[in-house]
C-alpha cells in the first residue's frame, strides 16, 4: 500500500495520535521528575544533607540531573536511530521509573549521613540520562507522526508540559507544606510525589508498549556516523541550533531555576508563598508557549526565534528590574509571569525546529544533542556567576546575561536555513508505516 500523505488527510490516524498523545504527556511525566527536587524536595534537604549543607546541596542535586542529561541525549539519540524510537523511548522511560523510585526510598541523614546525598546525586545523575533519552526519542517521533502545518501547535503543546509540570508540583509541594508538620514533611511528605512520578512513568510505560509504533524504521543503509553531526555534513545545523539553545537555556537559569531562590531572598518570601508564584508564572508560561509554537508555523521558524530573540533581549531585562525592587506579593506574580512570557515561552517551537532540522538517519542524534549538550555551560552558573556578580554586580550580571541569551538565540536562529515545515518521515530510505484509520 503506497503510504499515505499526512498533509491530505482530514484526521489523525490511530498512530499519529497515539504518538502525539504519548509525546505530550510523556514530556508532562519527564517534566515532572526534572522538577520535582527543585520544588518539592528542597524543604526537606535538612533530613537528607543536614541543615549545615542545605543551600550547597540544594545546587549541586540541580547540577548533577542537568550534567546528566547531555550524556543520555548522545547516548539515547544514536539508539533511536539506530534501533527505532519506539523502543528507545519504552528503555529511557523504565530507567527513569527506577531512579525516581530510588530517590523516593532514600534514607535520611540520621540513618546513613553523608551517603544520602551521595545516592541523592548518583540518582538524579543517572535520571538525567534516562530523561534525555525520553525526549530525545518520543518527541521526534511525535514530529514525525505530525502534519506539517499542525507540527507546530503540537510542538507548543509538547513544550508546555514543562511549565505544566512546574505549576502542578508547586502546587502540590504548598498543599503538602500546608497539611503536614516540618518534621512530617522532612520525613515522608515529600516522598509522595515521587512515587506518584514513578508510577506515572510506568503506565506511560505501558501505554508506549501498546498503543505507539514507530512511522519510520530505522535504514541500516542510511545509518550516518557521530562525527558526521560534530564536523561533517550537518556540523552548521548543530552548532547553530547549539547556540540557540544555550542562550535559551541560560534564560531558563535565570528566570526558572534561579527564582525562587531569589524571591525567598530579595523578596523576603516563605516558601508557601514562592511555590504560588512560581505555579502562577508556569501557568502563563505554558499558555504563551503552546501558542508560541503555534504561530511559528505561521511566521517559519527561524523568522520567530530572530524575533523572539531580540524581543526578549529588549524586555526582559527592564521587567527583572522591576520584579526584584518589589515587595507586593499581587505585583511580584503579575511581574513573575511577564518575566517567564517574555523568555522562556520561546521554547515553543523547539521541538518541532530541532526535529526539522536533520534528516530521519540522525534525527534523534541530533535533536537530544544540541538540546542536551547545551546545557553544560548554563549549568555550571553556580561556578561562573558568582564571579561575574563579585565583579559588576548582582543586577547588573542578571541583566547583561539576559541580553546576552536574547541575542544569542536571535543571531544563532538568523545562522540557520529557512525550512519548508516538510513531510518529516519523507526520504528515498525510510520505510514509512502511515495507516490510515478505515
Amino acid at each position: 500500500m503506497r503510504p499515505a500523505d499526512q498533509r491530505s488527510t482530514p484526521t489523525l490516524t490511530p498512530q499519529a495520535a497515539s504518538a502525539l498523545r504519548g509525546g505530550v504527556v510523556g514530556n508532562f511525566i519527564d517534566q515532572l521528575h526534572i522538577f520535582l527536587p527543585l520544588l518539592v524536595l528542597a524543604p526537606a534537604l535538612p533530613e537528607l544533607t543536614g541543615s549545615h549543607s542545605t543551600a550547597a546541596s540544594a545546587t549541586v542535586v540541580v547540577m548533577a540531573m542537568l550534567l546528566g542529561r547531555p550524556i543520555g541525549g548522545v547516548i539515547f539519540g544514536r539508539l533511536s536511530d539506530l534501533v527505532g524510537r519506539t523502543r528507545t523511548t519504552t528503555i529511557a522511560i523504565a530507567g527513569t521509573a527506577a531512579c525516581t523510585l530510588g530517590l523516593a526510598l532514600t534514607p535520611g541523614h540520621e540513618v546513613i549521613g553523608a551517603a544520602a546525598i551521595w545516592w541523592v546525586l548518583i540518582m538524579r545523575f543517572l535520571g538525567g540520562i534516562f530523561i534525555a533519552g525520553e525526549y530525545s526519542a518520543a518527541i521526534p517521533l511525535a514530529m514525525e507522526w505530525s502534519r506539517p502545518r499542525l507540527r507546530g501547535l503540537y510542538s507548543g503543546l509538547i513544550m508546555s508540559m514543562a511549565p505544566w509540570a512546574q505549576a502542578v508540583l508547586a502546587v502540590i509541594t504548598w498543599c503538602l507544606l500546608r497539611l503536614l508538620d516540618p518534621q512530617a514533611y522532612s520525613s515522608w511528605g515529600w516522598r509522595l510525589p515521587f512515587v506518584a512520578s514513578a508510577v506515572g512513568s510506568l503506565l506511560l510505560l505501558r501505554f508506549y508498549r501498546r498503543r505507539v509504533t514507530d512511522r519510520q524504521l530505522p535504514e541500516p543503509s542510511a545509518r550516518i556516523r557521530l562525527s558526521q553531526l560534530l564536523i561533517g555534513a550537518h556540523r552548521r545545523s548543530f552548532w547553530q541550533l547549539f547556540g540557540m539553545m544555550t542562550g535559551l537555556w541560560l534564560m531558563t537559569n535565570l528566570v526558572v531555576i534561579a527564582l525562587p531562590s531569589i524571591l525567598r531572598t530579595e523578596a523576603g518570601l516563605d516558601a508557601s508563598s514562592v511555590a504560588w508564584v512560581m505555579a502562577s508564572a508556569a501557568a502563563v508560561q505554558a499558555i504563551v508557549m503552546a501558542w508560541t509554537g503555534h504561530a511559528s508555523t505561521s511566521t517559519g521558524r527561524r523568522d520567530f526565534f530572530v524575533l523572539w530573540g531580540i524581543f526578549a533581549a529588549a524586555t526582559a531585562p527592564v521587567v527583572w528590574l522591576v520584579l526584584v525592587s518589589s515587595s507586593s506579593m499581587l505585583v511580584l506574580v503579575a511581574l513573575a509571569c511577564c518575566l517567564q512570557a517574555v523568555t522562556v515561552t520561546g521554547y515553543g517551537p523547539v521541538g518541532a525546529y530541532l526535529a526539522e532540522s536533520f534528516p530521519p538517519a540522525i534525527r534523534s542524534t541530533g535533536y537530544g544533542s544540541a538540546y542536551s549538550l547545551s546545557i553544560v555551560a548554563p549549568a555550571l552558573h553556580p561556578f561562573w556567576l558568582p564571579p561575574l556578580q563579585h565583579a559588576v554586580g548582582n543586577r547588573t550580571a542578571a541583566v547583561g546575561l539576559l541580553v546576552c541569551a536574547g541575542l544569542m538565540v536571535a543571531g544563532c536562529a538568523r545562522l540557520g536555513r529557512p525550512e519548508d515545515q516538510p513531510d518529516l518521515a519523507s526520504s528515498p530510505t525510510s520505510r514509512t508505516f502511515d495507516h490510515v484509520a478505515s
